[in-house]
């Protein structure tokens, strides 16, 4: 899988690039956890999300966020992160000009991250928010969420408190015309260690169900 640098806001941004041979498949971006609790592009999760999406005929790229790895810049308490996403879909979308679907997935702060992309941005898809940090983050910007995605965390997570994601979940699922899909994998952590077969189960069925669905 090809190593690539990107223009981002504050410099350069290092990324894995996972392109299909068909021009016009689908597309995903993928979002590491927090920086400053160690997360890059080479997470678990998201290496695991990254593959997940690729096996499914998806054009892939996942990559770090500023101040992480080869990235240049300063962790920006996710405003710039937001940013630096913003600019990794758009050399994402430069290279697949005709992508018909777009999708993103994020972990943990990731998965933050990914959400108000969506409001940024309404080519998306569909999301997946695999352990998103309701009781750590401000959800209330999804007023109305612009697009139906799978919410996927952990019985056992001692980061982000169970109930905490069923209220987000609960909260989405008022809104009218999308549909948000909540799943608890019993027995997993934050991290989905264990679990992460069983989480990755989820997300290949629910991403494939849906582009049935929209294929049709």
């Amino acid at each position: 899988m090809p190593e690539v640098i990107f223009a981002g806001p504050e410099g350069r941004l290092e990324g894995r690039y996972h392109p299909q041979k068909a021009k016009d498949a689908p597309i995903a971006i993928i979002l590491h956890p927090s920086p400053e609790m160690g997360g890059t592009m080479n997470n678990k999760v998201v290496y695991n999300l990254h593959y997940t999406f690729y096996n499914m005929g998806f054009t892939c790229l996942r990559f770090n966020f500023r101040g992480v790895g080869r990235s240049q810049g300063e962790y920006d308490q996710g405003i710039g992160e937001l940013s630096d996403a913003a600019s990794a879909l758009d050399y994402l979308q430069s290279r697949n000009p005709s992508a018909k679907f777009c999708w993103v997935a994020g972990f943990s702060f990731g998965a933050w991250i990914g959400m108000q992309l969506l409001m940024r941005r309404p080519e998306i898809t569909g999301f997946i928010s695999a352990s998103p940090t309701a009781n750590i983050h401000d959800f209330s910007f999804l007023a109305p969420c612009p697009s139906s995605g799978l919410i996927i965390n952990g019985s056992t997570d001692r980061v982000v408190p169970q109930a905490d994601v069923i209220e987000l979940s609960d909260k989405l699922k008022m809104q009218k015309g999308i549909t948000i899909t909540h799943q608890t994998i019993e027995g997993a952590s934050h991290f989905f260690d264990p679990g992460m077969d069983e989480m990755i189960g989820s997300v290949d069925s629910y991403v494939r169900r849906r582009m049935t669905e929209t294929t049709r």
